[in-house]
């Protein structure tokens, strides 16, 4: 196919009756693709099979009651084939639209502001920015997770084809790169708010910028490279198939073609802020504009518009009015100006831009290499090009407006600016301004009358308004040292063995298949015995996993010697350890007659808030407390339940001692044994998993597996619950936590929490996939040892 290496008008697609905001190729049909814009509606396009090498609209979707801010294509899948389409608007939702009719599929509901960039992954998940300051996940017609972090609107969001990683670009100059719902790294360098992203390869990506440049990063955070050439905002960045050239517009009224790291074309069009692009698969450019209109560049001699279609843009181009203001020209001095004979010089590159004067008017003209001459692409004028009827462009806070008012309330005083769009209640806008500012309300009036006297002729109707040793040295109580593996047929879950001194003999598993839990012959059956077949015996595990290893002499010990350096006010009587001793005595035995007392109970709680570095044998009399009924009701009562979650949490902060921290992990995952604990741990699972997850980058290996056992009691909880929110929490903390740990044991209890996590729950396992979670447990499918580490993770592959 004959090509000319330069881009050339294709066809212009009318269609919007306001600025074309959001556009994407699609898959099918062949060579369309879709559009959305101010006017609330989307329309996808197909090619011509005739001679004038246009596009006709097949489809047309309502369903938004405000601006439609932009699109991207779920891929097809099962149930549609031909794939979906996802819009998000100003009304703060996401329509999901199919092919087969006008109205949308379901409506997603979850943000607080404008939807503003949306991108899709694998699996069917949808990643969305708004100006609410986050991004969301979503699956299917579920919200998964919220990703916070940015201070401003999120502008620009992209997901990562493999590694289940994704991308969010804000106002607040910053891109975050999250992994399983946690920011794994904040990328800085822009000097404005980053209005776009685009995904090179699994190791790379673009962003562009209001400070009108464009930068190529790595993962790790390196800024590649900086490219310049727009004079303006730059809204929007698009990858050609190679993964090195690429093509972006802006403000400045041009779409620029990047080639080998310059910019090799720059086209003009007439309108003020060009929006949006996308790349089709046979190479060609859509970009859609302020002006309403969506328009097709070719490299392909046998696509490029007819001449008379060339010449009608190009007139069209000559009439536009460019504003001075823009910053697309420097300062313009008109007495210094060159006339027409300027003309006759030849520009030196493609896209130079020559002002001349043409007696009192200032004319723009562009150099085209292509046709080796001069193109006239409009008057500059002094007042603005782009409208409020056009164009949304005027950025206040990160967040564009139609209008931003300058109100002057007190003669003499500082100025405030006022935001507006023109759905806005101009009554409800000006009781907003002046709350914000803690202006008197008998402004009310005056200032709605000033916003709808400059904005006259600016409406299209109401809308409802979004608004590190802890020990003392001694050697006779370690609390979970990091001892070996524990012997054959321990439990592999709570380590006997593992206290220094040993706390006593292990119990070692009678022949057959052992339990691998408990160490018992649970499942010992002659079936299990003959096949060869993988037997699943890890998962679903839906009971609490407990760490009840103890040797009460040398815990005892410890807390007499600690009590002596106790607080005055805090120290334990005579009676007082008596009676702890006599609790411990109890608690170590569930299976005991005699039961905890209030008096002991309320001693326990007390001695729980010792100072935090001689706490520690208290938390361990506590984690084993816990398991007894009566203790797990009156600690996690209704009453009290909450107060007694917040004390453990802050002992176990990043800052917190080590000791404490995995003891209070440990602490949490036996509160799971009663139905109080595991009603409040599971009414309490954000604050709970998310404080615990910040342990992940502790190198102490007992507190990854204590780590890992918390993650696996709230999957076993959840189980048979109808929660996703819940599930997407339990499968993003397992794979965070499986980036870091390194020991088997904490591994294998996060791959028995992902098993039952999954299983029986095909939502869950899509968002495990779309998590990369696969990639990250391959590795452990060929473990021998132990040998049910690798059992277990070729169970979940399979799952998956």
């Amino acid at each position: 196919m004959a090509s000319s290496n330069t881009y050339r008008l294709r066809c212009s697609v009318p269609g919007h009756e306001m600025d074309v905001r959001g556009l994407a190729s699609t898959s099918f049909p062949e060579g369309a693709f879709v559009s959305v814009s101010r006017d609330r509606t989307g329309r996808v396009w197909v090619p011509n099979m005739g001679p004038n090498r246009s596009f006709t609209e097949m489809h047309c979707m309502h369903g938004h009651t405000n601006f439609v801010s932009c699109v991207c294509i779920i891929a097809p899948n099962e149930t549609y084939p031909r794939g979906l389409i996802a819009t998000g608007g100003n009304d703060n939702n996401i329509c999901v639209f199919s092919l087969d009719r006008p109205d949308p599929l379901y409506v997603l509901k979850g943000h607080k502001n404008t939807v503003c960039t949306l991108s899709a992954g694998k699996f069917g998940t949808l990643l969305s920015g708004s100006w609410d300051t986050t991004a969301k996940v979503w699956l299917n017609d579920k919200c998964m997770m919220s990703l916070q972090g940015h201070t401003a609107a999120v502008w620009a969001v992209k997901i990562f084809p493999e590694q289940g990683l994704m991308l969010t670009g804000s106002a607040d100059k910053s891109i975050k790169l999250w992994k399983a719902g946690r920011c794994e790294k904040t990328y800085t360098g822009h000097e404005d708010c980053v209005r776009g992203l685009a995904v090179v390869n699994n190791t790379e990506f673009f962003s562009c910028s209001n400070d009108a440049s464009i930068r190529r990063w790595h993962i790790d955070g390196e800024c590649l490279q900086v490219y310049y050439g727009h004079t303006n905002y730059i809204y929007s960045i698009s990858v050609f198939p190679n993964g090195q050239d690429f093509i972006s517009t802006g403000e400045d009224r041009s779409i620029r073609i990047w080639k080998n790291g310059e910019c090799a074309q720059t086209i003009r069009l007439p309108a003020q802020s060009v929006w949006c692009c996308c790349i089709l698969d046979n190479g060609d450019i859509v970009v859609g504009a302020s002006d309403g209109i969506i328009r097709v560049f070719t490299e392909s001699d046998e696509r490029i518009a007819s001449p008379e279609d060339i010449k009608a843009f190009e007139n069209e181009l000559s009439q536009t009015a460019i504003d001075a203001k823009t910053g697309d020209l420097g300062d313009i001095k008109m007495e210094e100006l060159p006339g027409r004979e300027h003309l006759n010089e030849p520009g030196t590159r493609d896209g130079q831009t020559r002002l001349i004067k043409d007696g009192e008017t200032v004319q723009a003209y562009q150099w085209s290499v292509s046709d080796s001459n001069w193109l006239k692409i409009g008057d500059v004028v002094g007042s603005s090009g782009a409208t409020p009827q056009t164009s949304g462009r005027v950025l206040f806070e990160g967040k564009e407006y139609d209008f931003v008012f300058t109100i002057d309330v007190n003669e003499g005083g500082p100025s405030m600016k006022l935001p507006y769009n023109v759905a806005d209640d101009p009554w409800l806008t000006a009781h907003d301004f002046l709350e914000k500012n803690d202006l008197n309300p008998m402004f009310l009036d005056q200032v709605a009358n000033f916003i709808i006297e400059n904005s006259k002729g600016n409406t299209v109707g109401r809308t409802e308004t979004g608004h590190s040793d802890p020990f003392t040295g001694s050697g006779r109580y370690v609390p979970a040292s990091a001892g070996g593996s524990s012997a054959n047929g321990a439990d592999p879950f709570t380590g006997s063995g593992r206290y220094i001194p040993g706390s006593g003999p292990s119990t070692v598993a009678p022949a057959g298949v052992a339990d691998p839990f408990t160490g018992g012959s649970a499942y010992s059956s002659n079936t299990l015995q003959s096949t060869s077949a993988p037997t699943n015996i890890y998962f679903p595990k839906t009971d609490a996993v407990k760490f009840e290893q103890a040797n009460a002499t040398q815990i005892l010990a410890k807390l007499k010697e600690l009590n002596r350096g106790a607080p005055t006010e805090q120290t334990l009587s005579d009676d007082g350890i008596q009676k702890l001793e006599k609790l411990l005595s109890t608690v170590s035995n569930l299976n005991a007659v005699e039961k905890p007392t209030t008096e002991e109970i309320e001693i326990l709680w007390k001695t729980a808030h010792w100072p935090e570095d001689i706490v520690f044998p208290v938390l361990d009399i506590l984690r084993l407390a816990v398991r007894h009924p009566v203790v797990n009701e009156q600690f996690y009562s209704e009453k009290d339940g909450v107060q007694f979650c917040n004390h453990l949490l802050n002992l176990m902060g990043p800052q917190g001692k080590p000791a404490n921290q995995m003891l209070v992990l440990r602490t949490l995952c036996n509160s799971f044994a009663g139905q109080w604990g595991q009603t409040l741990l599971m009414s309490m699972r954000e604050t709970v998993m998310s404080q615990a997850m910040e342990l992940r980058t502790v190198n102490n290996k007992n507190i990854h597996v204590a780590l890992a056992t918390l993650v696996l009691n709230y999957a076993g909880s959840l189980h048979k619950v109808a929660d996703l929110e819940g599930k997407a929490q339990c499968l993003s903390m397992v794979s965070t936590v499986l980036e870091v740990v390194q020991d088997k044991e904490a591994v294998f209890r996060l791959l028995v929490a992902l098993g039952t996590t999954i299983g029986n729950d095909g939502t869950a396992r899509d968002l495990a996939q779309s998590l990369g979670v696969k990639s990250q447990i391959n590795k452990y499918s060929t473990v021998t040892d132990p040998a049910k580490l690798g059992e277990c993770c070729k169970l979940v592959l399979n799952q998956l």
